[in-house]
């Protein structure tokens, strides 16, 4: 039974390692020394990913658990953790909050203080130790001695990484072959890179390209086989019970068998988008669905067809794809679309889809199959952008290669009506080497309070975040949170006083509600 300390002992050397074959080699010596059981934990792990996903842990518990003493030596097994995560995630009803971080707390009792802050750092999602899916996919072949592409191929359609990494080392090319585009058998979706302009889009993708309306709603998948439909979401959960509206639309379509990438979303009566988070009020209800559906319908729209009858379609290109589309669903229910190699088409074509309510466009290469999961060239994102100057409260200490460095930024607004800074959110994306370091001095230099994540620092440095939209959020005291928030640039030109407030946020946001109600 391997111990979890050479897990955690890899992870560390993987963070530290700037060179992609020395995680590689690292990873793939490990995962040749463990059990297939272990080896599907493992991978998730290393991946920043939990087998049980959502166990009902907040920041509260983890920092009351953070106070257990470590343990004086290494006892705890990789399948020991699995097993007290599953137990904890089993715990519901009344008290299971404190039951939760009582078992958690008991948990990193049993760990040393390395293993302490690994368990934190994989349970709060901030674990980044480097190994992203790119580099443990070829450490996966590494270690199992298979071709990186039939690793990749596998990996496409299985949806769990450990199940591929399982297979490929215990059953080498047999056991990869199990894993084929199926019904109801969700893939991970294609994924988009970020581009500043139409223009910019087209200069990547060398030539006419596929432009479709972003829209702010929940990525769908939709599985059909004669009368049977079921709903995924982007994270590949399923969730047909909460979509009724959608199940029908589906049923009606012409074909047997299909599957469909789309996304669904709330329209107010005018047709326009509601905010996200409305959308997002429908995915996991339970209970009261038909309630919920006539207060807040929800619409299907499709972008891609993934497969259509027998044929899988997921290694054709984006036209062929479409075309099948076309055949399968009806125009109205598709996204709005247009091929061009004009960068005028273009930006006229995003500035439609900015006045119906939608925050942008994608641009899509003619001729790329469908990759499942990669975030690659074949795929952009061009969307509106808010920007705000705001005063940093606090930043938490940086773990992997940032750590020593404080990184993830507590971001506020000034209150005008009484003067105190309101935090709306965190970030830790945008920032460049040069920056961390720099901010890490500034902010010590402010440091009015720490304990043991964070820095809390006097509101004197200004910088200036770009950010998707607002959201209502009750985490933060003044109901708004940034959501995709990054940082810029620091300010070093304004002060605080002159950093925007929070009545300039509130306008923004109401700004975003009005957009969702005018025709």
């Amino acid at each position: 039974m391997a111990l979890l300390s050479p897990l955690v002992e890899a992870s560390s050397r993987v963070a530290a390692s700037g060179a992609r074959l020395g995680k590689v080699c690292e990873l793939a010596t490990l995962l040749r020394g463990l059990t297939a059981d272990e080896v599907r934990i493992a991978t998730r792990y290393l991946s920043g990913e939990l087998p049980q996903g959502r166990i009902g842990i907040g920041q509260a518990a983890l920092a009351a658990a953070a106070a257990a003493a470590p343990a004086a030596e290494a006892t705890l097994s990789i399948a020991d953790v699995d097993e007290a995560l599953t137990a904890l995630a089993a715990l519901k009803g009344s008290g299971s909050a404190a039951r939760r971080t009582a078992a958690l707390t008991s948990l990193l009792a049993r760990a040393t203080a390395a293993e302490q802050q690994f368990l934190l750092r994989l349970l709060s999602g901030e674990l980044r130790q480097g190994a992203l899916e790119g580099v443990m996919l070829e450490a996966i072949a590494q270690a199992a001695n298979l071709p990186p592409a039939s690793v990749r191929r596998a990996a496409m359609y299985a949806g769990d990484l450990g199940a591929v990494a399982a297979a490929a080392l215990f059953q080498g090319e047999r056991g990869l072959g199990q894993f084929q585009l199926q019904l109801f058998a969700p893939v991970a979706p294609m994924l988009a890179q970020t581009a500043p302009d139409a223009a910019t889009a087209l200069e990547e993708l060398a030539g006419e390209a596929a432009f479709e309306w972003k829209m702010d709603g929940a990525r769908i998948q939709v599985h059909k086989d004669g009368t049977e439909v079921r709903i995924y979401t982007r994270a590949l959960n399923e969730i047909t019970p909460a979509l009724p509206e959608i199940v029908e639309v589906a049923l009606q379509l012409p074909a047997g068998k299909l599957i469909l990438d789309g996304e669904a979303i709330a329209l107010d009566p005018r047709g326009r988008p509601r905010p996200f988070q409305v959308t997002m009020k429908r995915f996991g209800r339970r209970l009261e669905v038909d309630a919920m559906r006539a207060s807040l319908p929800l619409s299907a729209f499709f972008f891609d067809c993934l497969r259509l009858g027998e044929d899988s379609l997921v290694e054709l290109g984006t036209e062929q794809r479409v075309a099948a589309l076309a055949q399968a669903v009806s125009e109205p229910l598709r996204v709005p679309r247009l091929v061009t190699s004009s960068p005028a088409a273009a930006q006229s074509f995003y500035e439609a889809a900015l006045a119906a309510g939608h925050e942008g466009i994608m641009a899509k290469s003619l001729t790329a199959p469908y990759a499942t999961g990669s975030r690659g060239a074949d795929w952009f994102k061009i969307k509106r952008a808010h920007t705000l100057d705001l005063v940093v409260l606090a930043a938490e200490w940086g773990h992997g290669r940032r750590s020593g460095l404080l990184s993830n930024l507590h971001l506020g607004a000034r209150n005008p009506a009484s003067g105190e800074y309101v935090m709306l959110g965190k970030t830790f994306k945008g920032l460049t080497d040069a920056m961390l370091e720099w901010q890490t001095r500034e902010l010590l230099a402010r440091e009015s309070r720490r304990d043991r994540y964070t820095v809390y620092v006097r509101p004197e440095l200004v910088v200036e975040i770009a950010f998707s939209d607002l959201q209502a959020s009750p985490r933060y005291p003044a109901g708004l949170a940034l959501r995709l928030a990054r940082v810029k640039a620091y300010r070093a030109d304004k002060s605080a006083v002159g950093a925007d407030t929070l009545d300039t946020v509130r306008k923004i946001f109401e700004s975003q509600q009005q957009d969702s109600s005018e025709p």
